[in-house]
């Protein structure tokens, strides 16, 4: 149960950077370890892939020192889901908390 609870937080904290700018997936999993998340690349891809086919994220792909990196950036659809979930975190904190 607590894994699924924690990929939600991740989907979340995904969405909430990608609405300040553009990711990439190894920048996120800094991100997402300096908040206590041990998150691997299997585990990680897979997210954003799941939320860009599920029209929450976009995606551009850029040759960065030989490489193809994978920017993502969130959409109309990923920012409506962030406020709504927002509200819902806002409701849950204050009664759980």
């Amino acid at each position: 149960m607590m894994r699924n609870i924690f990929l939600g937080f991740i989907r979340i904290h995904i969405l909430h950077h990608a609405c300040e700018g553009e990711i990439f997936g190894v920048e996120m999993m800094d991100e997402l370890r300096s908040h206590g998340y041990e998150i691997s690349s299997g585990t990680l891809y897979p997210i954003l892939h799941s939320l860009e086919r599920d029209g929450y994220l976009t995606r551009r792909d850029e040759v960065v020192s030989g490489k193809v990196r994978k920017y993502y950036r969130i959409t109309e659809k990923g920012i409506n889901a962030l406020e709504e979930v927002k509200k819902k975190i806002r409701e849950l904190v204050e009664e759980v908390i």
